[in-house]
């Protein structure tokens, strides 16, 4: 993983692409006391979470998929397990078998009817509760509160130009892409959104879209 990582920073700082985070010190701060208090008052629904999903196949609770941070550095994003153990096998064999699963997976990276989530695994993404060990990235400083929708490489070689924009601030819990559609926006519009984020970041603006996350969420607007 750090010969890897190292590789990433190496090719991204060849392209010239090496910025201090948005935000500085006043979100840094704000990402750490809002994380802490987080952590602290969700404690309870964490340990439940982690529970339902140990039980559920006796698989790991945790999962660590790599994706691509500031500055194009990766980092694990954590996140609770909610797919199949053998889930690389499952896809490639469900997308060779369905023509219109794998146009879909190749447009937007996700299906909307993915084979590898357990059913546990599909009320946790509904509800967006997979994504709650994110705080623990959060607190490592890898993430943010709010920022751009974490990506893999393959992801971000499509924003183009705009990856300059995704890679000055940390990747986000929650951010303006989810309070306006989540995946019933295109993926252009996911770009768009992250790169309106970013020239117009402000400390009202993240508290604004903290707050609508908790009603896009409770309407399940879409699929993380």
């Amino acid at each position: 993983m750090r010969d890897v990582a190292k590789s990433a920073d190496a090719d991204f700082s060849q392209a010239g692409i090496d910025f201090p985070p948005i935000g500085g010190l006043l979100k840094r701060s704000f990402d750490i006391a809002g994380s802490l208090i987080g952590l602290v008052a969700l404690s309870p629904l964490f340990a439940m979470v982690a529970l339902l999903v140990k039980f559920s196949d006796g698989g790991p609770i945790f999962y660590g998929h790599s994706r691509i941070g500031r500055g194009g550095r990766i980092f694990p994003c954590l996140k609770f397990r909610t797919m199949v153990q053998d889930g690389e096998q499952v896809l490639a064999a469900y997308l060779a078998a369905n023509p219109d699963a794998k146009a879909e997976w190749i447009a937007t990276r996700k299906l909307k009817n993915d084979p590898r989530v357990t059913r546990v695994g599909a009320v946790l993404r509904k509800l967006s509760l997979d994504e709650l060990p994110q705080i623990i990235n959060i607190l490592q400083g890898d993430m943010s509160l709010v920022g751009p929708r974490p990506v893999v490489r393959d992801e971000l070689e499509i924003y183009g130009s705009s990856a300059v924009y995704y890679l000055k601030s940390r990747p986000g819990l929650t951010g303006l892409w989810q309070v306006s559609g989540r995946n019933d926006v295109s993926y252009d519009s996911r770009v768009a959104f992250d790169r309106h984020y970013v020239e117009n970041w402000s400390l009202f603006e993240d508290i604004r879209i903290i707050i609508k996350t908790v009603p896009a969420v409770w309407m399940s607007r879409g699929c993380y």
